[in-house]
C-alpha cells in the first residue's frame, strides 16, 4: 500500500512543479510586459478609476495606480437622515464666529438625548449652564468686539440677502483689519459694513453704498470712507463694478421680462465700448440702461419706478439715458 502510494506521489510531483514553474513564466512574461509600456502613449480617455480607487487602462487592464487612500467614512448613509446619526464629528471652523465655531454650544430645546422633554428643575439647571456657557466664551474685551463685529456682519448679510460665502470673505477681511490695528479710531459697526461692502464686491455679488447704508447702523458718507481706507491699506484689488451685474435684480424687482433684460445689457456692452462708463456710477448707468430697454421693447417703466429701485434719482437717469442714445444714435 504504501509503496503505490510513493509511486503516485512520485509521478504527479514533476506534474506539479511543471505547473508552478509555468504559472511562475507567465506572470513574469506579464510583468515585463506591463513595464514595457509607455504611459505617455496611453489615450488618458481610455483611463478609468474603479470603485477601490485604482486607475487601469480599460483596453489592456493595465493598473497604472494603487493603493488609494480612501478619505470617506468607513459607514455608509443612504439618506441625510442617516449621515446625521452616523456622523462623529461637529460643523466645519468658520471666521464668522469669533472662536471660529470650536467651542461647544448647549442646545436650547431642552430636551435630553432622546428627545424626551428634561424636568423643570433640570431644565432650570440647564438655562444657568447655558448663560455662563456664553460668558466664558469670550475671555477678554477684544473678543467681545470681535463677537460683536461679526454679529453685525451676519445680521446685515441676512438683510442683504447675500450668500455665505460673502459673509465668510466679509469675516476674513474684518479680521484682517483687526490685526492690522486699523480699528482704532473708528467705530466698529462702520469697519464691519465697509467689510461686508468689500466683500459683496469681491464675490462678483454687489450692492450699491445706499443699499448697505439701509441695512447697517452707520451713515454712507462714514461706510464710503472706511472702505477707501481698509482697501488701501489691506491692499485690496477690487475691479470696477460691472453694471451689468444689477440688471437681473433691477429687471427682476420691476416685473421686466428677459426681453429686456437682454436689451439693457446690450445697451451698456454698446455704450460701454465707446467710454461712456468711466467716472459713472454702476447703479445709475444699469438703472438708464434698464430704463431705455423699456422703452424700446415697448414695455414702458417710468423714470420714479426704475430710480426708486436702483435707488438712485431721476437727474441720474435722465443724463445717462441721453448720453446713452445719442451714443447708439438713437433719438428720442
Amino acid at each position: 500500500m504504501n509503496s503505490s502510494y510513493e509511486y503516485i506521489n512520485a509521478m504527479t510531483r514533476p506534474t506539479r512543479q511543471r505547473d508552478d514553474r509555468t504559472r511562475w513564466q507567465g506572470e513574469k512574461e506579464e510583468d515585463e510586459a506591463d513595464e514595457d509600456v509607455d504611459l505617455d502613449d496611453l489615450d488618458p480617455e481610455d483611463l478609468v478609476r474603479t470603485a477601490d480607487g485604482e486607475l487601469i487602462h480599460e483596453e489592456t487592464g493595465l493598473i497604472i495606480e494603487e493603493e488609494q487612500i480612501d478619505p470617506g467614512p468607513e459607514w455608509r448613509a443612504f439618506n441625510h437622515q442617516e449621515r446625521q446619526e452616523k456622523s462623529r464629528v461637529g460643523a466645519p471652523t468658520t471666521q464668522t464666529m469669533h472662536d471660529k465655531g470650536l467651542t461647544t454650544t448647549i442646545d436650547w430645546k431642552d430636551k435630553d438625548a432622546y428627545g424626551r422633554s428634561i424636568s423643570s428643575r433640570k431644565r432650570s439647571q440647564m438655562h444657568r449652564l447655558r448663560k455662563w456657557q456664553e460668558r466664558i466664551r469670550t475671555k477678554d474685551a477684544g473678543e467681545r468686539n470681535l463677537q460683536f463685529a461679526l454679529s453685525e456682519i451676519d445680521r446685515m448679510a441676512s438683510a442683504l440677502g447675500v450668500p455665505r460665502s460673502v459673509r465668510e470673505v466679509a469675516s476674513v477681511i474684518y479680521r484682517r483689519a483687526l490685526n492690522e490695528d486699523l480699528i482704532r479710531g473708528r467705530s466698529i459697526e462702520g469697519v464691519a459694513t465697509a467689510a461686508l461692502y468689500a466683500a459683496c464686491r469681491k464675490e462678483g455679488i454687489p450692492r450699491s453704498l445706499e443699499e448697505i447704508s439701509e441695512v447697517s447702523r452707520v451713515e454712507r458718507k462714514e461706510i464710503g470712507r472706511t472702505y477707501r481706507y481698509i482697501s488701501q491699506e489691506l491692499g485690496l484689488e477690487m475691479k470696477p463694478v460691472d453694471p451689468k451685474k444689477y440688471v437681473p435684480r433691477f429687471c427682476s424687482e420691476l416685473d421686466l421680462t428677459e426681453e429686456v433684460q437682454a436689451k439693457a445689457n446690450e445697451i451698456i456692452e454698446e455704450t460701454a465700448e465707446k467710454g461712456l462708463l468711466s467716472g459713472k456710477s454702476p447703479t445709475g448707468y444699469a438703472a438708464a440702461a434698464i430704463y431705455a430697454a423699456s422703452l424700446l421693447c415697448n414695455e414702458k417703466k417710468t423714470q420714479r419706478e426704475v430710480a426708486d429701485v436702483a435707488q438712485v434719482t431721476e437727474v441720474t437717469i435722465r443724463n445717462r439715458y441721453q448720453e446713452q442714445i445719442e451714443a447708439m444714435g438713437i433719438h428720442s
